[in-house]
Formats: structure tokens, C-alpha cells, sequence
């Protein structure tokens, strides 16, 4: 509701209320407004359990915040589900801590051993001679230029 109001504003009305009702009402004036709205919030939790105990024991789980349109809509076009591409599955079944433990890797080929980076490995039939299959490239080399 006042979201976009600034701390210079806010500074800018409680001057303002210090000059116009002066330093001995204000807080008079201050206790008065807090014991209204104090009444006004009492008034409305009493009409809002009114309403439920009158709408019966079928709507004892009723939310008012559901008659606001953007949550009406969003509850008849989803259908009550507050997930419908099923996103907080998929994140709860991620693992991110096994994807960043720092275990050793795992063997590949029957291998093991850490992965070197400094020199590209070339593939087996390229380093045992054999002739490239149709569709095949050769290994890039860099130290072969």
C-alpha cells in the first residue's frame, strides 16, 4: 500500500504534524489514531467471523484473500495447484550437494585416475594407427603444427 513512499517523505510528514499539531497534541493525536485503527481491525475480524460461522461448517477453510481477482483467476485456471509445471519436484529431487562434493571421479573405460587438461587425449584408434571410419575426423593436434 505505501510501498513507494520514501524515507524523505516520511521525514517531509512528520515534520509537517510537528508544526501543525505541535510537539504537545502529537502525541495525543498519535494515541487516538492507533486506538481507531486498533477498533477498525477489531470490527473487521468480528465481521469476517460472522461471515464463516454463518457460511457453515463447508467453508470453515475459507480464505477472503481468495475473492481478490488475480488469486480468483489463478485458482480457477490452474486449479489449485500453486506448482502446474511441477518445478518444485524437479528441485527437490536435484542434488547439488553430489554434483559439487569434490570426490574423486569416477573410472571411465576402466580407467581411473584424475583428468588431465594440459594435452588434449586422443582417441584410441587414432593413437593405435588404425585408418579414420567414413564420417570420422581426425584428433586436433595443436603441437602438430
Amino acid at each position: 500500500m505505501f510501498s513507494d513512499v520514501g524515507g524523505l517523505e516520511i521525514l517531509t510528514l512528520i515534520v509537517m504534524a510537528i508544526i501543525i499539531f505541535g510537539p504537545d497534541k502529537l502525541p495525543k493525536l498519535i494515541q487516538d489514531t492507533m486506538g481507531f485503527i486498533r477498533k477498525v481491525r477489531s470490527f473487521a475480524d468480528n465481521a469476517k467471523e460472522d461471515i464463516r460461522s454463518e457460511l457453515g461448517p463447508d467453508f470453515k477453510d475459507f480464505d477472503f484473500e481468495d475473492l481478490h481477482p488475480k488469486t480468483f483467476v489463478r485458482k480457477q485456471l490452474l486449479g489449485g495447484n500453486e506448482d502446474p509445471l511441477g518445478l518444485k519436484d524437479m528441485k527437490d529431487s536435484l542434488d547439488l550437494r553430489s554434483v559439487l562434493d569434490d570426490k574423486p571421479a569416477a573410472p571411465v573405460n576402466g580407467r581411473s585416475g584424475s583428468v588431465s587438461f594440459d594435452k588434449p587425449a586422443a582417441p584410441a584408434a587414432a593413437a593405435a594407427g588404425a585408418p579414420l571410419q567414413p564420417g570420422e575426423r581426425p584428433p586436433f593436434d595443436p603441437d602438430a603444427t
